[in-house]
Formats: structure tokens, C-alpha cells, sequence
């Protein structure tokens, strides 16, 4: 018997890995105000299990690529006549209501609706944590190899082109990583819940960050600190996994405003 053959100790992992490369990822989509963007992307998941289900294929691999075909969509018509908000907004939920229509036509196929919106990590695989941990280190070299770029493009456009540095290039890079992300995460919290992974600790990080590395690095911590101790207390009074990691990754929220605004107060 192994330390893997516990579940609590896969879900575990499977819940910091998720937390790895989201909460750096989510400074991004802070800084860029893409939090719509990566909702849309998340939402478009339960078409990608629909189809990948349809076609018994890996659910990584449809989730995957019906993210970044939504993700290209978004790019393509963004800015030809319609406010990003309103199009991230139909596409999103166009996305969600056709993947559910889609799964409720598959014959001889039992899908777990609950489990694909709000995630089941504690029925995470060997052959789960091992997907997870790959597109975690894939979107952390990602970072890790295009970090300033993506820094000067987030910042200033202008000086990025100047410095001859491609804004569309890093934005590519950014939305295949969220791509990634969406896919890996699915299993763990749940489509409506990975927006919250993305936003909710770097959102977190930010009132006590003073550079964009330390900034990405306590979403990171907070991220982690989330999944242990939601899966701690969601054990000891037996709530949903997933649900609880977000609302205590809230709870830090509240708890990291409330002590900027005293400290703003005291410096005052």
C-alpha cells in the first residue's frame, strides 16, 4: 500500500496542483480584468465533456480544446461591434446551456452533471492527479518562460511593441495556459467554480503585494492554504468538497480586506 492509495491524500494533491497554477495564472486575469474571459472559458468546458464523451475521446483533451476554441472566438469577434462584457456574457452561457443540452442526448452514457459543475476531488484518480500535476507544470514553465513579456504586455501595450514584444503573442500564451488550466481543474472544482480558484487568491494577494512576483507568489500560498483547509473542514462537517475550498478561500478574502482597511484606517 502506498501514500496514493488514500483519497484524501490524492484529493489533496490534485486540489494544490490546481492551486499551483491557477493562482499565479489568476494574477493575470486580475491585472488584464479578464475575470469575464476566464468564466467563458470555464463555462465552455461542459460542451468539451459533451463532445469528448461523444466521440470517446479523453475528457482532458475535448475540455482542452473547446476552451481554446472558445478562448479564439472571443479574440476574433471581441471588438467588431460588441461590448466585451455582453459577448463574453452570451458566449459563456450559450456555451454552458448547449453543453447540457448536448449531454442530456447521450445514449448509454451515465455523466455526473453535479460532479462536472461543482467538481468531485475526492474521487480524484491516480490517472486524475497525474493530468492535473502535467498541465500544472505546463502552465508554470509557461509563466516561468514568458514572465516579462507577459508582465510589459499586461502593463503597457505600447512599450511592449516598442521593445519588441507581440501583446497578441502573450495573449495567446495567456489563453492557452487558462486552456490548460480549465481542463485540469474540471475534475477538481467543477466548471462554476474555477472562475473563483482564478480570481479569488490573487484577489486576495493583491491588498498585501508590493511587486507582481510577490503578488503571485502569496496567491499561490493562499491558493494552497484554501484547498487544505477547505478539504479540512469540509470533512468535519461533511459539505461539498469543492464549495467549501472557494468559500474559505473567500473567507481569507474578507479577512485580508478587513486588515487592509485597518491598516489604511491606522495609517490615516
Amino acid at each position: 500500500m502506498t501514500i496514493l492509495d488514500d483519497f484524501m491524500v490524492r484529493a489533496a494533491l490534485a486540489g494544490i496542483g490546481v492551486a499551483l497554477a491557477a493562482a499565479p495564472l489568476g494574477c493575470f486575469v486580475v491585472w488584464r480584468r479578464m475575470a469575464y474571459f476566464g468564466d467563458a472559458t470555464a463555462h465552455a468546458s461542459i460542451l468539451g465533456v459533451a463532445l469528448a464523451l461523444s466521440f470517446d475521446v479523453s475528457i482532458f483533451g475535448g475540455v482542452l480544446v473547446t476552451a481554446l476554441l472558445m478562448a479564439g472566438t472571443i479574440s476574433v469577434l471581441s471588438g467588431r461591434g460588441y461590448a466585451m462584457d455582453t459577448l463574453l456574457g452570451v458566449l459563456a452561457h450559450s456555451a454552458l446551456a448547449f453543453g447540457l443540452v448536448a449531454v442530456s442526448f447521450l445514449q448509454g452514457v451515465r455523466v455526473d452533471l453535479m460532479g462536472y459543475l461543482f467538481g468531485d476531488i475526492l474521487a480524484v484518480s491516480r490517472g486524475d492527479l497525474a493530468v492535473v500535476w502535467s498541465g500544472a507544470v505546463l502552465v508554470l514553465v509557461l509563466l516561468w518562460w514568458r514572465w516579462s513579456s507577459l508582465l510589459t504586455a499586461t502593463l503597457n501595450p505600447e512599450l511592449a511593441r516598442a521593445s519588441g514584444i507581440s501583446p497578441q503573442r502573450e495573449q495567446l500564451v495567456l489563453t492557452l495556459a487558462l486552456a490548460i488550466v480549465v481542463a485540469v481543474a474540471i475534475k477538481v472544482v467543477g466548471v462554476l467554480l474555477i472562475a473563483a480558484m482564478l480570481l479569488i487568491p490573487a484577489a486576495t494577494a493583491r491588498a498585501f503585494s508590493t511587486t507582481p512576483e510577490r503578488m503571485a507568489l502569496l496567491a499561490t500560498l493562499i491558493g494552497c492554504a484554501s484547498v487544505i483547509a477547505g478539504m479540512y473542514l469540509s470533512f468535519n462537517m461533511d459539505t461539498p468538497t469543492g464549495p467549501t475550498i472557494v468559500s474559505t478561500g473567500t473567507g481569507f478574502f474578507i479577512g485580508a480586506s478587513l486588515l487592509a482597511l485597518l491598516a489604511k484606517v491606522w495609517r490615516s
